[in-house]
């Protein structure tokens, strides 16, 4: 099996020269121990091929603290991912551009737990911002409104 896979690795190298393979992102969750809709979050990142780790945490106020959310877009849970953070149910599309366009931000919010956001159900005529937070401490901005189709 191993020589099979190995074979497999070297025709495909072959085939298509100077083609990278990326890494999957890895993302830790920081979450409460009793939180559902943290977990369905979490998992779609996993279903969408990022590395997912979880943390339950006794102290949630303590890990945004720490990561220097702002208070006012403080969401469920708190993930960090590649020099960012991801607080609340941002959604893939947000964190996808994110981490392709690596803006000089400190993070991504969404605030609450607005129904219809990932992790939230499933509701097409949700609406919400995704906020970006700069590093330099500059006033947040809407880095993506999610508005129904």
């Amino acid at each position: 099996m191993k020589r099979r896979t190995f074979i497999c690795l070297v025709v495909s190298a072959a085939a298509a020269p100077g083609m990278v393979l990326a890494a999957a992102p890895k993302m830790t969750v920081h979450k409460d121990p009793n939180c559902g809709c943290c977990a369905a979050w979490a998992s779609a990142f996993t279903k969408a091929g990022y590395e997912v780790s979880t943390l339950n945490e006794a102290d949630m106020d303590a890990v945004k603290k720490g990561l220097e959310v702002p208070s006012d877009l403080w969401g469920c849970h708190t993930a960090e991912i590649e020099g960012y953070y991801l607080e609340g149910h941002v959604p893939l599309e947000a964190a996808e551009k994110l981490l392709r366009e690596r803006p000089p931000l400190a993070g991504l919010a969404v605030a609450g737990m607005p129904s219809g956001s990932l992790g939230m159900g499933d509701d097409p005529g949700a609406t919400y911002d995704v906020m970006a937070v700069p590093r330099d401490g500059a006033k947040p901005y809407v880095y993506l409104a999610v508005r129904p189709s």
